[in-house]
């Protein structure tokens, strides 16, 4: 064949492809005239350590408000914008709560203040996940009071449950006229691993259970599946093995639309596997452990916007939002603040802050630079921008 005709069957091929939606020849899903859609917001684990009940409880007492003397809004407020701005936002609420006055506890057996999950749902969330390694931490009497806590605010919640019988119920929401169930699933603790006589209180990561539950959600309406999933291993930025695996199997043998991972307190990649959008890790929405690695404060926020396609199915498109907890120094009482170091502990959206420079130090501005690399970097890690599309989110689309 010569090189001219060469070309010319190249440039045919090429622009068939295009004509049907992709250069392998496979038909992109086209959106439905007048078709139903939805935004889902995504973030990583809600993990409140001591000095963030310390940090609530300073701000209780300059803003008057809270409860029990704690106010956790001004720590979340930074992403506001954000979260409050999708149809669904889920969160992942990593530990049981307490009782308002306390005693509280941080790692490895946490309880944390219920005034948390007021903060929550101020800034934006509908309903959370609440299957970890943590959730029996202190027993099932910790589950309840969580659970209780959580309907009290409106939240919702999935991968735990009070009785027998709310464990066989299915979490779906209303969203745009659009039936969403969230499902949630975790490996257990083996430092307070759920008694067998209340093994239905937990819901175990199982391929089987995750098919079985996603059934019973189509059988009560549910047209699109959401599955949250605590998986991998703690400070690793790549998935492991049984992680890719079980995305594997999930994406193969189910017919879930997406999958939010938790656990790792770090950022993960967020890939198309088979078609289905997988974030392997989110990182920590909030948290501060006793020794901030740096990549332990950086986070993103999951977007996924649904439409409806005239298959009948729904095409996903995936963005993402960087965020960083901001983390005081420790100085000795009477000691001046180094050049550029914060005062409080506050979630702030990273890029809100570098479109807003001003008034910010030349090393907050570095810090949040570094932030926003290096999670753009451990997102795309596994090939996402090449193929798959995934994109920052602008305010402003």
């Amino acid at each position: 064949m010569g090189r001219a005709v060469a070309i010319l069957v190249v440039t045919a091929t090429l622009a068939t492809a295009c004509a049907s939606g992709s250069v392998d020849g496979s038909v992109e899903p086209q959106a439905k005239p007048g078709g139903r859609s939805f935004t889902v917001a995504a973030a990583g684990d809600v993990l409140i350590h001591p000095e963030l009940v310390e940090q609530a409880a300073k701000d209780a007492e300059e803003t008057g408000e809270g409860e029990a003397g704690l106010d956790f809004g001004p720590l979340l407020a930074g992403v506001k914008p954000v979260i409050g701005e999708a149809d669904l936002a889920i969160c992942h609420m990593e530990t049981p709560v307490g009782k308002p006055k306390g005693p509280f506890q941080g790692y490895p057996e946490f309880l944390v203040p219920p005034q948390i999950l007021t903060a929550l749902k101020d800034v934006g969330y509908d309903t959370c996940s609440t299957a970890s390694n943590h959730t029996f931490d202190h027993g099932l009497k910790a589950v309840r009071r969580t659970l209780d806590a959580m309907d009290e605010v409106g939240l919702g919640h999935a991968g735990s449950a009070r009785t027998s019988e709310e464990a066989e119920q299915i979490n779906v929401r209303d969203v745009n006229a659009v039936k969403v169930a969230h499902l949630a699933y975790s490996w257990e603790s083996f430092l307070n691993p759920t008694p067998e006589k209340q093994s239905w209180a937990f819901n175990r990561s199982s391929t089987e259970e995750i098919k079985k539950d996603e059934g019973r959600a189509r059988k009560a309406g549910a047209e699109v599946v959401i599955l949250s999933v605590h998986w991998g291993l703690e400070h690793y930025n790549e998935p492991s093995v049984p992680q890719l695996e079980l995305a594997r199997r999930i994406t193969e043998e189910t017919g879930i639309d997406l999958v939010i991972g938790h656990h790792a307190h770090v950022v993960q990649p967020i890939q198309k596997v088979n078609g289905t959008w997988i974030a392997y890790g989110l990182g920590n929405q909030v948290a501060r452990h006793s020794s901030p690695t740096g990549l332990t404060e950086e986070g993103a926020i999951g977007w996924f916007e649904f439409r409806e396609t005239t298959e009948g199915g729904w095409d996903v498109t995936a963005r993402y939002r960087t965020t960083l907890v901001d983390i005081p120094p420790e100085v000795e009482p009477g000691e001046e603040l180094p050049d550029g170091a914060v005062e409080d502990h506050r979630l702030v959206d990273v890029q809100h802050q570098l479109d807003h420079p001003d008034g910010l130090s030349e090393e907050r501005l570095a810090r949040y630079r570094l932030a926003a690399d290096r999670t753009r970097g451990f997102l795309y890690n596994r090939g996402a921008p090449g193929g798959d599309g995934l994109k920052s989110l602008s305010l402003e689309e």
